[in-house]
């Protein structure tokens, strides 16, 4: 599997992503009940900070112009985020949160996906280990990051959510 990303736009994006954090099976990203608007508003904001982005991700078919939508990572510095109020942060923490859209499920895709992620995210000397803090209800989504590698670190209260934190330190 081939994959590309590129900046999220909050305003050509929209529908798209709304659409899928709107689906029930998004519970986990927190925007269920979010109208477009409200969607739209989040990523403005996280459009205007320079310490959290948000790219969607492609699947690449045969030719570039085939490429579809498949998912929304998003990464941040935690020492400007919550989360960094419940851990050690270290010099080179870069959080990442991934949200794989809607589709037939296929056999390797996930761990596809979290590969390119993760080696899209480790090709900046800078980042010394990748942060994960998924609800601990979703027990599909800890247990992926845990078969990729991350080690559990410690559950969090965050306020919307208690989180288990793991994380993923630069090979050497």
């Amino acid at each position: 599997m081939t994959f590309t990303h590129r900046p999220l736009d909050p305003v050509t994006d929209l529908d798209l992503v709304h659409g899928w954090v709107t689906q029930e099976r998004a519970e986990f990203w927190g925007m269920t009940d979010h109208t477009r608007e409200e969607v739209g508003e989040v990523y403005a904001y996280l459009d205007s900070l320079s310490t959290h982005h948000a790219y969607l991700v492609h699947e690449v078919a045969a030719a570039p112009h085939d490429a579809v939508p498949v998912a929304i990572f998003q990464t941040y510095e935690p020492q400007h985020d919550p989360v960094g109020e419940a851990y050690a942060v270290q010099e080179g923490d870069l959080g990442v949160h991934l949200f794989v859209g809607p589709g037939e499920p296929r056999s390797g895709f996930t761990g596809s996906l979290v590969a390119y992620v993760r080696r899209v995210l480790l090709a900046d000397p800078a980042v010394r280990r990748l942060v994960v803090e998924p609800d601990v209800r979703n027990d599909r989504s800890v247990s992926r990051f845990l078969r990729e590698g991350f080690e559990r670190g410690p559950v969090v209260d965050l306020g919307h959510k208690t989180a288990q934190l793991a994380f993923l330190p630069r090979p050497s």
